[in-house]
């Protein structure tokens, strides 16, 4: 059995697939549009606002997280920073939001270079698990890997700040001359926040 194609030039077949797609996307438009109309001006206004989504209606699909402002976290790192100069100390002090994402940094008069970092990562590390980072030094005689995470640092002197439990950012201190003393001053940041 023959079979007789014709064939249509490529410009042809441009032509034709755009002269196509244009009428179906016009006569989608059209439908979208008298949908639109048919919901807003022929329904009583009661039935138009039952057909939009209730805005307390939860979409089981998004969830929300509760985060620090940069106003907070900004008053956190200074009352951490106040508490360790009232008793000398020169330190860094870091905050991260829920997400380990620092907002803030303050380094001290004569704090050390090494303790910009370090906080950084006591923060994000008292964040990650929920649990000031002395608890956790705790853990890595169970568990002597976790220190091999990549930005995490298990000594004193992270806290995390919660809000109803959970936790919405840390705040690591570096630079005393123990992970108690940093802790300390770290714990004074959360207080000033009320948390």
């Amino acid at each position: 059995m023959k079979h007789n194609k014709k064939h249509l030039s490529r410009r042809a077949r441009l032509l034709t697939g755009t002269a196509i797609a244009a009428t179906l996307a016009a006569g989608t438009f059209g439908a979208l549009s008298a949908n639109a109309a048919t919901t807003t001006d022929q329904q009583p206004p009661a039935a138009a606002a039952a057909a939009k989504p209730d805005a307390k209606t939860k979409n089981k699909n998004l969830t929300r997280s509760t985060h620090l402002t940069i106003d907070a976290a900004t008053r956190a790192a200074q009352a951490t920073l106040d508490a360790a100069e009232k008793e000398n100390q020169r330190i860094t002090v870091a905050v991260v939001d829920r997400n380990g994402n620092t907002l803030v940094t303050l380094r001290g008069d004569g704090a050390g270079p090494q303790s910009y970092e370090s906080a950084q990562k006591k923060a994000y590390t008292a964040v990650s698990w929920n649990a000031p980072t002395s608890d956790l030094v705790k853990r890595l005689d169970q568990a002597p890997n976790l220190k091999d995470i990549p930005g995490t640092l298990f000594l004193g002197g992270g806290a995390p700040v919660t809000a109803d439990g959970a936790p919405i950012a840390g705040i690591g201190v570096a630079g005393a001359p123990s992970g108690d003393l940093d802790e300390k001053f770290a714990q004074a940041g959360v207080a000033a926040l009320g948390s």
